[in-house]
């Protein structure tokens, strides 16, 4: 905290005193003020020339009552332009300032509209849907209709080079390894379950997605496929304006409140969001035959069940934002998430049998299994926010102080009983709360050397502490339960990350290529309690560079590399056995090593004339110490004393080598002036080589096309269709899904209010989901039918008076903290 502080008061005073000794004593005022209604200009932007060149001297924006003053001017004569959005530029050529007037007082300036009548502003910027960038790409949701009731994982299912399975699982070009961060920032309610966090973000809420699959040095290294930022909708308009959203449907409701409050140098803004998923089943299957050589005999089993299940969430949070002068900005945010997943009535109905090899029954036993599960998350988040810009464009300074505090509840409960009475009725009552506290303070400066060549370096600190704990009873035969100490226990979880960064960006040849470079280190240390078990620190050195060429105006390639790791995280570590499911237990393994990657990727990107654009990219990624969960099947299993039969363990385990090899594309094409298609393809083939076990290459792809309709009239239809294929895995496959959504808007009252139908898969009420899991002794597979069939309604209305300031610039875009070392 002292080097960061030493770092913020050495910057601020260095460039205070080179103002003091380049600077001189003369001053240019005046007040800006609307040539029709008299209103003084807030932010009108008032720049000081050389005579005769374009070199700028000095510049500031006028204050909430139009004044302003220009000074530490030296003795010359200058140019002077007050420029602002919508209004003319107005000049004043020639101002002198001597040493007998070093003072000189423009007075009122009267500034008048682009327009002849200004009764009303209707902005219409038409943001292009996926924007490429030097270090990513961005997916913006504004025209998303199909997803418009939905959540945050019915929009990811849209952004290039992502894919997102049924149950909500993502993965980026292949990876599922992915860094997750909101507005810029971590939020600790990724850390209890990420498909659980993505559901409870509503689509309405989104802004855009950025999908960074090169990060550079200014980046956090974890996350060896890449970050995945979502952007919440914000507003930098002056006035009183907001915007409300609520959509129903057969299967999930949710809505949206935005209010924001912006007068001269202050804002805030305040919002409410939630959303909740009836009560759905879900049936499962599961048919799996093992073999026991030493015994002879064969083991047969049969699992067939369902799971009601219903899930709710909420958040609501705060953000103020300061301009303590034009080169000063302190912003301010706070935050509050809860999220609730409810599986209550599951009923299973068991089959074992045990045959000899000859195929004659030894044994026949059937059961049945009433569960129940409950998962809560509460997370709080907060930040702070400073940003310093100085006198040459890009210097700058960012400091961010982040905390996240996150509690987590999950209650499961299980009771088999078995026929025939001669076994007597097992069962288990589980209490596990957990509780998750993550900071992080960075530090971020720029300075540009010239034109071409800016350096960039930064540091940050993570300290992240969580902490435990299960209680486990067990049914007796009395009917009452008793304390499982076997099952019951506490666990202590720290770990701190320090990071330094140093990177350029850089011109080079004439413009004929541009680029970023850096390195960055990042010192990992671990401290659990695990029982018997150590957790080792390590240090990571992880270089980036990305190239840009632009071929023309409207065509560039880049070329990137990145050195990225995924850091086995709590759970991945955890040794406690999880046996809500007797017969399908998982468990954490605290040897894990942090898996390494090795990223390359090259990228093409063209726009046409007509609108049409196309992104394609193709990538090479080599990991070692790979991390994947494997299933093992045990005809006994003995956990603590207790024996359990029948048992598929899961575990994650480092299994070799990992190489991908693959390519994405994107493209939309303007068909007519009504009719658009877009579609985005990715494909390639995954290798895995693991000392011990058979390795696996399998090539898999996905594909969507979304085609839009305007009928005119503010009336759009939009038709969405996703297609992921089969994917082989160590000892396992994953099916294939489809899915497709309709969707029709009707914008009115001038565009501010709207009304949407959607339908998701309106003709199958249900996806079917074959699973196989095989070994040296056994076969397994799972059959689950998911109710993905929906109808839904959508209502979205905004309101307020917008007015034009500087910082009104971007449709809606949030002016988010460059968080650096900490994004």
């Amino acid at each position: 905290m002292r080097f960061l502080l030493t770092i913020l008061i050495f910057i601020i005073l260095s460039d205070t005193s080179f103002a003091q000794t380049s600077s001189g004593k003369g001053k240019i005022s005046g007040t800006v003020i609307d040539a029709i209604t008299k209103e003084p200009i807030d932010f009108a932007t008032i720049t000081v020339f050389k005579i005769g060149t374009k070199e700028v001297v000095n510049g500031i924006s006028s204050d909430a009552k139009g004044n302003f003053t220009v000074s530490g001017l030296p003795n010359g004569i200058y140019r002077v332009s007050v420029d602002f959005i919508g209004y003319k530029a107005t000049v004043f050529d020639p101002v002198t300032i001597s040493a007998t007037a070093p003072t000189v007082t423009l007075g009122t300036i009267l500034v008048v509209s682009t327009v002849d009548q200004l009764q009303s502003v209707t902005v219409t910027a038409k943001t292009p849907i996926i924007e490429n960038k030097i270090d990513k790409t961005v997916y913006n949701t504004a025209n998303d209709l199909t997803a418009q009731n939905g959540v945050a994982l019915d929009v990811l299912k849209k952004v290039p080079m992502v894919s997102v399975d049924i149950d909500g699982n993502v993965e980026l070009q292949g990876s599922a390894s992915v860094r997750f961060l909101i507005n810029g920032k971590p939020s600790s309610i990724f850390g209890a379950s990420l498909a659980d966090a993505l559901q409870s973000i509503p689509a309405s809420q989104i802004k855009s997605v950025e999908v960074i699959t090169s990060p550079g040095a200014k980046y956090d290294a974890n996350g060896t496929g890449g970050i995945i930022n979502i952007v919440l909708k914000d507003n930098k308009f002056q006035g009183i304006n907001g915007s409300i959203n609520y959509s129903v449907g057969t299967r999930l409701q949710n809505g949206s409140l935005n209010l924001n409050i912006k007068k001269g140098n202050f804002g805030a803004g305040v919002f409410f969001s939630g959303n909740q998923q009836f009560n759905t089943m879900s049936k499962n299957t599961l048919d799996r035959i093992s073999y026991n050589s030493a015994r002879d005999t064969i083991s047969k089993f049969f699992q067939d069940g369902n799971s009601p299940q219903k899930r709710a969430s909420y958040q609501t949070g705060l953000n103020l934002n300061w301009s303590i002068s034009s080169k000063d900005e302190l912003t301010a945010t706070l935050g509050y998430n809860h999220f609730n997943n409810n599986t209550t009535g599951v009923n299973s109905q068991i089959q074992e049998y045990l045959l000899a090899s000859s195929g004659k029954t030894i044994s026949d036993l059937k059961s049945l299994r009433n569960s129940s599960s409950n998962f809560s998350a509460n997370s709080t988040d907060l930040s702070l926010a400073y940003k310093k810009t100085f006198n040459k464009d890009g210097h700058e300074l960012d400091f961010l102080y982040n905390a996240s505090f996150g509690n987590n509840l999950v209650n499961t409960s299980q009771v088999s009983t078995y026929q025939g009475g001669n076994f007597p009725t097992t069962g288990l009552n589980s209490s596990n709360p957990g509780k998750e506290n993550e900071t992080e303070i960075s530090v971020n400066y720029a300075l540009p050397l010239n034109k071409k060549f800016t350096i960039e370096s930064g540091a940050k600190v993570l300290i992240d502490n969580l902490n435990n704990s299960v209680v486990t009873d067990t049914l007796l035969s009395t009917g009452s339960y008793i304390n499982n100490t076997n099952q019951s226990y506490g666990f202590n979880y720290r770990r701190n990350v320090y990071a330094a960064y140093l990177s350029a960006s850089f011109t080079l040849f004439k413009d004929f290529i541009t680029g970023k470079a850096g390195i960055r280190y990042e010192r990992t240390g671990k401290v659990a309690d695990f029982s018997g078990t150590e957790i080792a620190g390590y240090n990571t050195f992880a270089p980036s560079f990305t190239l840009q060429h632009k071929l023309d105006d409207s065509q560039s390639i880049k070329l990137s590399y990145t050195y990225r790791i995924e850091r086995p995280d709590y759970g991945d570590l955890n040794p406690f056995y999880n046996i809500s499911d007797p017969h399908n237990i998982s468990t954490g393994n605290p040897l894990l090593k942090p898996e390494i990657g090795n990223n390359f990727e090259l990228g093409y990107s063209k726009n046409f004339k007509n609108g049409a654009n196309i992104y394609f990219a193709g990538y090479y990624r080599r990991n070692s110490d790979d991390m994947q969960q494997l299933t093992t099947y045990y005809d006994i299993l003995s956990i603590n004393g207790t024996d359990y039969d029948a048992v598929s363990l899961t575990k994650r385990l480092n299994l070799g080598n990992q190489t991908s090899v693959g390519a994405s594309l994107f493209a939309s094409v303007p068909v007519t002036d009504k009719f658009n298609l877009r579609t985005n393809i990715q494909a390639g083939n995954r290798n895995n080589v693991s000392p011990g076990l058979a390795g696996v290459s399998a090539f898999s792809y996905r594909a969507n096309i979304n085609a839009s309709y305007d009928f005119g009239n503010n009336l759009l239809a939009e038709v969405f269709g996703n297609y992921n294929s089969t994917q082989k895995n160590l000892r396992s496959t994953r099916p294939a899904v489809f899915n497709y959504s309709l969707a029709v808007r009707k914008q009115f009252l001038g565009k501010n209010a709207s009304i949407g139908l959607t339908a998701a898969n309106p003709f199958n009420r249900y996806i079917k989901q074959r699973q196989t899991s095989f070994g040296p002794n056994f076969d397994q597979t799972n059959l689950r039918m998911v109710p993905v069939q929906s109808f839904g309604l959508t209502l979205s209305y905004k309101f307020g008076k917008l007015q034009f300031n500087k910082d009104s610039r971007e449709d809606n875009a949030p002016q988010l903290p460059d968080v650096g070392a900490g994004k």
